[in-house]
C-alpha cells in the first residue's frame, strides 16, 4: 500500500490542499468534505497514470485553520495577509 500526506488549510473562503514530493497535487474546494472526495479521486488517478500503481492508497490529511480571537475579524486578518503578499 502507498501512503500520501495531504496538507489542507482554510483561508476563510475556500479549502486548499497540497502534497509534497513527486505527486504534486494542488486542489481547492468550498467544502472540506468535497475536497476530501476530490483528493481521493485525484490521487488514485495520479497513482495509476504517473506511477502505474492501481492498489490502495492511504491518505493522511493534515489540516490547519487559523483564527484571531478578539480585535479583528477573520476576514480583516485575511485581507491584510493578501495585501502583504502582493
Amino acid at each position: 500500500m502507498r501512503t500520501c500526506r495531504v496538507k489542507m488549510f482554510w483561508d476563510n473562503k475556500i479549502w486548499h490542499c497540497t502534497t509534497d514530493g513527486e505527486i504534486g497535487l494542488v486542489l481547492e474546494s468550498g467544502s472540506f468534505d468535497a475536497l476530501v472526495e476530490r483528493v481521493k479521486m485525484a490521487l488514485l488517478e495520479i497513482m495509476e497514470l504517473d506511477f502505474d500503481y492501481t492498489g490502495p492508497v492511504e491518505i493522511i490529511f493534515e489540516t490547519e485553520h487559523r483564527v484571531v480571537a478578539g480585535g479583528q475579524s477573520d476576514d480583516e486578518v485575511y485581507a491584510q495577509r493578501e495585501e502583504i503578499a502582493v
